[in-house]
């Protein structure tokens, strides 16, 4: 019985787990239904950690295709919080990823019978070399010959980059992308490769565009005490916010409530520019505030990525977030944060 019941505890596969992955896998472990989450790293020296956080770990890499056969049938619900690689238009991370989930189960060579051809048996041990070495794999209940597999649910962490500069507007997510950079062009390739594999039954995908995410862990105080400046008022652009436990609940509702194909702001009620969040981390940690400069000023002296953040200013309103998912942020915005730290002198 013990058994049985295992064999039918909700499977998760957690792509890309890393701060935001594992308090999913927390917010998971505290379900009564308790599901197996199973977390694909290629980085041997995540393993440990993700172990203790409550995960199995699954070794493999999305940028060498061969690793992911093993991901077929493995889980109904996928959360795809990898980044795309960093060249190139084309998300080939995504693009492989559903290959490995759509594809059919295949079975791992075992040793040739007597009597089988010396090209069969060479055959056998290629392909399981080619699977490289044991990977942790959970047992699978046998299905009925000729029965369909229910296609998996996935989640893909988007970002809210591919809108682009929308001069400060408030925005939802009938906005039509305009992605002004590298990376926000992959992350709207991954969008549209999830959405033709939706639309032809593969799997079902759902599209949560994230904007900035903070924590404790997350606050830019190194930036601010490395006295890196911020833009004057005039010239400051407006930047939204997600509690990175809010974002982990927001992606676990996805999963059991996120409409096929359909984008969610996963997103506060934060209206503030830049240097007003600034301002607010300094406040709460007693830092002296970032000074300001021009535009003028920050194209001169600041680092080409950093001053891409400042080229982008918008505005999100999350009504699906809160009207469709029904939502309630335990951070609403980044003052409601702030004002659980301890006060600083």
């Amino acid at each position: 019985m013990i058994a049985t019941r295992t064999l039918r505890r909700a499977r998760i596969l957690i792509v890309g787990c890393g701060d935001v992955g594992l308090r999913c896998v927390a917010r998971l472990r505290g379900r009564p239904d308790r599901a197996r989450v199973f977390a694909l790293t290629r980085r041997p020296e995540r393993v440990e950690a993700l172990r203790a956080g409550g995960a199995v770990p699954l070794r493999g890499d999305l940028d060498a295709r061969a690793s992911l056969v093993r991901l077929a049938g493995l889980a109904s619900v996928v959360l795809h919080l990898a980044p795309p690689q960093k060249s190139g238009d084309d998300d080939m991370r995504t693009r492989r990823l559903i290959a490995a989930l759509t594809a059919r189960r295949r079975a791992v060579a075992r040793p040739a019978p007597a009597g089988v051809s010396s090209f069969a048996r060479r055959a056998a041990s290629g392909h399981a070399a080619a699977l490289g070495p044991p990977a942790i794999v959970p047992e699978r209940t046998r299905r009925p010959r000729g029965a369909r597999r229910k296609r998996p649910t996935l989640v893909y962490a988007s970002t809210t980059g591919v809108y682009g500069d929308c001069g400060g507007a408030r925005i939802d997510e009938t906005r039509v992308v305009q992605p002004a950079n590298a990376r926000a062009i992959r992350r709207v390739s991954a969008e549209q490769q999830l959405r033709r594999a939706t639309a032809r039954g593969a799997l079902s995908a759902t599209i949560a565009r994230i904007p900035g995410i903070y924590a404790a862990n997350r606050l830019p105080l190194a930036r601010l005490e490395k006295r890196t400046p911020a833009l004057v008022a005039p010239d400051d652009v407006y930047t939204s916010h997600i509690h990175a436990d809010d974002l982990a609940a927001v992606l676990l509702r996805l999963a059991t409530h996120g409409r096929p194909a359909r984008t969610v702001h996963a997103s506060d009620d934060s209206e503030l520019k830049m240097g007003e969040y600034f301002d607010r981390v300094a406040d709460a940690f007693g830092l002296p505030r970032a000074p300001r400069v021009s535009r003028a000023e920050a194209e001169r002296e600041l680092e080409p990525v950093l001053l891409s953040f400042m080229r982008e200013s918008r505005r999100l309103a999350n009504t699906r977030l809160k009207r469709e998912l029904r939502v309630r942020l335990r951070y609403p915005d980044v003052d409601a944060f702030l004002r659980t730290l301890p006060p600083h002198p």
